[in-house]
């Protein structure tokens, strides 16, 4: 049995304002450890059994004898300690969103070694992952960090009322605890309280204006129900406070202005969110925007966008109807006057 210890920590020096999982990465398999606490500090203890709850039975080396009273007689220490073998290629990462981990080495000697690792360091993986946790939750007393970790727990097993529960407890403890101010938001649209949602992202964006997640939240419910202006309101907030990270916002932004009658708007939003999308995951500004143009009578290259759009989501609930519209939008583009 070895116990691992350690600490999680933003590169800026200062420990995360989320809670951080710690897993364990072996052969490209990986498996949960354990939480770091509001500090960042961490322990778990590791013992041949744990390996029962990855693929197959590794509780020995793949090369051990059979019998395994000449296992345990053996010299060889990977027998009279096989979690040291089974350690030797292993890392320990640290897991929060937005964030990419420095690997730590947990290869051992022996159980006598320092498991220690020391700290891992979190970089975010843009300028827009810094804003996805509030700096608020950083001055948050223990007891609401605890009715706050509490919530999370029950919301990974969708205890949707006991996650309310524990979020209203944090927020009342810490009133400006934006994230669990955000958290209560999304326990409440669980439970079918769209209203009461909303009341707590606002409460969320009034705590910290530079937490981004109210933005989104915000965003996406006033775009589900249709109301574009509050929907333009929240996507352009969003984009005002990072107009590089989130392509999502400037899709909703073409949308809720597309359907207030802002056409020249909706397809400078939609080209934004293009060029922002370098990975090409919102297959749906392609499509947005060759409806736009198309709208404007730029048959040609609404004819374009829509093409990628199939290329990029071939698969769409509405990709049926987009091949059905496309050859008649290009007969269209070859009948237009040359410019």
């Amino acid at each position: 049995m070895v116990v691992f210890s350690g600490n999680v920590m933003l590169a800026d020096g200062s420990p995360p304002a989320d809670r951080v999982s710690i897993v364990r990465v072996c052969d490209g398999r990986t498996i949960f450890e354990t939480w770091a606490d509001e500090n960042g500090d961490f322990a778990f203890k590791i013992g041949a059994r744990d390996w029962k709850s990855t693929d197959g039975d590794a509780s020995l080396p793949t090369d051990a004898p059979a019998n395994l009273s000449k296992a345990l007689n053996g010299s060889s220490t990977q027998y009279s300690m096989p979690i040291t073998s089974m350690l030797k290629d292993c890392q320990l990462h640290a897991v929060l969103a937005g964030y990419l981990s420095e690997p730590v080495s947990m290869a051992i000697k022996s159980v006598m070694d320092d498991a220690r690792v020391g700290t891992i360091i979190l970089h975010p993986l843009s300028p827009g992952s810094a804003l996805t946790v509030s700096a608020t939750s950083l001055a948050a007393p223990p007891a609401a960090k605890k009715a706050y970790a509490k919530g999370v727990e029950a919301m990974r097993t969708q205890k949707w009322d006991a996650a309310s529960a524990e979020f209203t407890k944090a927020v009342k403890k810490y009133p400006k605890y934006a994230m669990a101010w955000y958290q209560l938001g999304m326990a409440r649209q669980s439970l079918k309280d769209d209203a009461g949602a909303v009341e707590a992202w606002k409460q969320a964006l009034e705590s910290d204006p530079k937490y981004v997640k109210p933005y989104e939240a915000l965003t996406v419910t006033a775009d589900r129900r249709g109301d574009w202006p509050e929907s333009e309101k929240y996507s352009r907030l969003w984009i005002r406070l990072d107009p590089e990270d989130f392509p999502g916002a400037y899709l909703l932004d073409a949308v809720a202005k597309a359907r207030l009658g802002k056409p020249d708007e909706a397809e400078r939003a939609a080209r934004e969110g293009l060029r922002i999308d370098k990975e090409q995951k919102f297959a749906r500004l392609s499509y947005v925007l060759g409806l736009i143009l198309m709208d404007k009578n730029q048959y040609a290259e609404s004819a374009k966008c829509l093409r990628k759009y199939l290329e990029l989501s071939p698969d769409a609930g509405d990709s049926a109807i987009v091949r059905r519209q496309l050859p008649g939008i290009e007969a269209m583009a070859a009948r237009a006057p040359a410019k």
